[in-house]
């Protein structure tokens, strides 16, 4: 505390003074003393308790080496189209993916593939020592022999009936069993087919250079890529129901994006996305296929399909990626770069704007979706307002010190 100095009123020697008077102008002089003092603690304390100027950021000012720091941009109104971000898991596309199913009973003898393998339609999968391939193969070549003799017999008939050899109603029963011998025969064909059965190998049947026996072949449906082997040697197949591989296409895939219903309205058929994933350095670009029309029970969020194009089988099944979808309806507004952004000491978010006295100002501004690298701008800024969008961290900086 900063006191006043203060004069200190002499007093009159004792033997000039009577008792009574000297007492009186002690006690004066102390009190002045006193009064003194008090008004000098009393101003130091007031001038200490003032309150200096509210500090408030000011306009900052800078000269022609600063403004070489800091870009300038006018704001203006342009079409913004907003992006979705949102997480998904690849799958297999199902319009280009096959799960081979057993078509015939029996152990699994041998194994010819492996995942990520390639392979051409037709080409053997697997062989199983399989009874069902053996009597389907048995009961074509009795087909094949019985319809070859029942032609024959029609054909004889047809030319003794000519001749009165035998009646009209012997020689229509008799075309009659040749055309039905050969329906099962063609059906006893087409059941080869479908256990897997090769053209060539039928062909050695329908010659008799093939007997019946039980070594049947699975064989890839469709041409790609075997995705998963779900058999082994000694596994045990059920006709029709045991499946053995996936076979798929992994030039393309799917991305099962999980969007809140809410942001449904932003979402059409057809939109552009780009997926990041770990496994590349920049976005693969695929497109909105599919919205579902139900909500997951589980996560209470609608799955939107994407199709993406999967260069190199960089996109692996179940693989979590992030997507972001680009919405193709655009709406007009303002938008700025996300480095002209900046946050003040309670995260509100502002932007450097050129004052009325050529100063930069701090302006609050509330942000609204992002478009790549920009921001949109819901409040704070007009079309024509001067925002610095480069070295806005450099002005924050200077108006720190």
């Amino acid at each position: 505390m900063t006191t006043e100095p203060h004069r200190i009123v002499p007093l009159a020697p004792a033997s000039a003074e009577s008792g009574p008077r000297r007492a009186t102008r002690i006690a004066a002089g102390a009190a002045l003393a006193v009064l003194v003092v008090v008004s000098g603690c009393s101003r130091s304390a007031s001038d200490a308790a003032t309150p200096a100027a509210a500090s408030t950021p000011q306009n900052l000012r800078l000269n022609a080496a600063q403004r070489r720091h800091v870009t300038i941009r006018a704001v203006t109104v342009t079409t913004l189209r907003g992006s979705l971000a949102a997480d998904g898991t690849v799958d297999f596309d199902n319009d280009r993916a096959t799960s081979v199913v057993a078509p015939f009973s029996g152990p699994v003898v041998r194994v010819l593939v492996q995942p990520g393998q390639q392979v051409h339609k037709g080409e053997p999968l697997a062989i199983v020592d399989s009874a069902d391939f053996a009597a389907a193969i048995d009961a074509y070549a009795k087909a094949i022999v019985t319809a070859k003799n029942l032609r024959r017999i029609a054909d004889a008939d047809a030319d003794l009936v000519q001749h009165k050899g035998v009646s009209a109603r012997e020689n229509e029963q008799a075309q009659a069993d040749a055309s039905s011998a050969a329906a099962d025969r063609d059906a006893a064909r087409q059941a080869l087919l479908a256990l897997g059965m090769d053209t060539a190998t039928i062909a050695a049947v329908q010659a008799g250079a093939v007997s019946a026996h039980g070594k049947g072949v699975i064989r890839a449906p469709i041409a790609g890529t075997v995705a998963e082997k779900l058999v082994s040697p000694g596994t045990l197949l059920q006709a029709g129901a045991t499946a053995c591989f996936t076979i798929a296409d992994l030039g393309r895939v799917w991305v099962m994006a999980q969007v809140s219903p809410s942001d449904l309205p932003s979402i059409a058929i057809g939109d552009p996305v780009d997926v990041l994933a770990p496994t590349t350095a920049t976005p693969l670009h695929g497109t909105v296929d599919n919205i579902a029309a139900v909500v997951d029970p589980d996560s209470r969020a609608v799955i939107v399909r994407v199709v993406v194009d999967n260069p190199g089988d960089a996109l692996k099944k179940q693989m979590y990626v992030g997507v972001r979808i680009h919405s193709r309806t655009g709406h007009r507004g303002i938008a700025v770069p996300s480095a002209a952004i900046l946050r003040d000491d309670t995260n509100l978010p502002f932007v450097y704007a050129v004052a009325a006295d050529g100063g930069f100002e701090r302006r609050a501004v509330t942000l609204g979706a992002r478009d790549g690298d920009d921001y949109e701008i819901a409040s704070g800024l007009r079309a024509g307002d001067r925002i610095v969008v480069a070295g806005a961290l450099f002005l924050q900086f200077m108006q720190s010190q």
